[in-house]
């Protein structure tokens, strides 16, 4: 029975897009068939399937036939909780572009490594909140030689481990609500990912900043929401990445004491000098030379011991 062997793929898939449940013209056409033979449907080329329980794949062969145009899977909120399972769906819609697994039971399950090869075409993967152990992001990356996008937020990680092999494909990697402290932590990353463009460290406990070194050459856009930056050194040593364009730095203890027009500006005047847009905001010329002269204004009367290296 289903009770017994779990919520498959295919039957929320043909419950959910059936005709009488999916009315025509929203996206779902009931193609001819043979006297006698089931209805076959054409379905979305990006399929929604979250919250609906989902343990196990099903028939192969039918996913195979109804879902050779998909390029989207929604399976976050399910309860997938078997590589196996996951990989018996992917390898059955060739054209995958984007996966979301997001919220699946997926800790402490292990992936093998001819499972993991059935990845290689996708180019956005979504593992957010699933646990995931390291080692599964490193056995993934390895066979996926066009991902471009990767969300690895909420996953509880306070360290990675040195990268086995670089995915320097990859262009932008969320790690928002993780838990790391250590800049040489997030190095690992850049030597994980030399092609990386837009890196996201929100909400994780970063206390510092180190030169980037030969690492994030290609690094335009980071965001450090919600760290706790606490020294203007730490904000100066982001001019040292060559591509940076793009930073934010909001909800730090370093700003706390200030206005938001004196956080604006005592962050553009420390050494920011490449970048064009801080905190969402567009950085002119004239941003530059307003806040050299709030920078000037605002140390004139402190005491030399207080005075910023700049």
């Amino acid at each position: 029975s289903d009770e017994e062997e779990g919520c498959t793929f295919v039957r929320v898939l043909s419950q959910k897009y059936h005709p009488d449940n999916f009315p025509y013209g929203q996206g779902v056409v009931v193609l001819s068939s043979p006297p006698g033979s089931p209805d076959r449907l054409f379905l979305p080329s990006t399929l929604v399937l979250d919250r609906c329980g989902i343990q196990k794949a099903g028939d192969a062969s039918y996913i195979a036939a109804f879902c050779a145009h998909v390029v989207g899977l929604d399976l976050s909120h399910n309860q997938l909780s078997d590589w196996d399972e996951i990989g018996t769906i992917v390898s059955d819609v060739p054209h995958l572009d984007f996966l979301n697994l997001s919220r699946n039971p997926l800790s402490g399950v292990e992936l093998d490594p001819s499972v993991a090869q059935v990845f290689c075409h996708i180019r956005k993967l979504v593992l957010t909140n699933t646990h995931v152990s390291w080692d599964t992001v490193q056995a993934l990356t390895q066979r996926m030689p066009e991902l471009e996008e990767l969300f690895l937020c909420l996953n509880g990680y306070g360290s990675v481990a040195q990268p086995r092999s670089p995915c320097p494909t990859l262009r932008l990697l969320h790690m928002t609500d993780n838990q790391l402290c250590e800049w040489t932590e997030v190095r690992k990353l850049g030597a994980m990912f030399p092609g990386l463009g837009s890196l996201v460290l929100a909400n994780n406990s970063l206390a510092s900043v180190d030169d980037c070194g030969d690492t994030f050459a290609n690094l335009r856009s980071i965001n450090l929401n919600n760290s706790a930056l606490s020294r203007w050194e730490d904000i100066e040593k982001l001019d040292c990445f060559p591509k940076l364009v793009e930073i934010k730095a909001q909800g730090i203890p370093l700003l706390q004491p200030y206005s938001r027009e004196q956080r604006h500006s005592l962050l553009l005047a420390h050494r920011l000098s490449c970048v064009t847009v801080l905190n969402s905001c567009s950085v002119s010329e004239a941003d530059r030379e307003s806040a050299e002269r709030f920078f000037i204004r605002h140390h004139q009367d402190c005491p030399q011991q207080e005075l910023p290296t700049r």
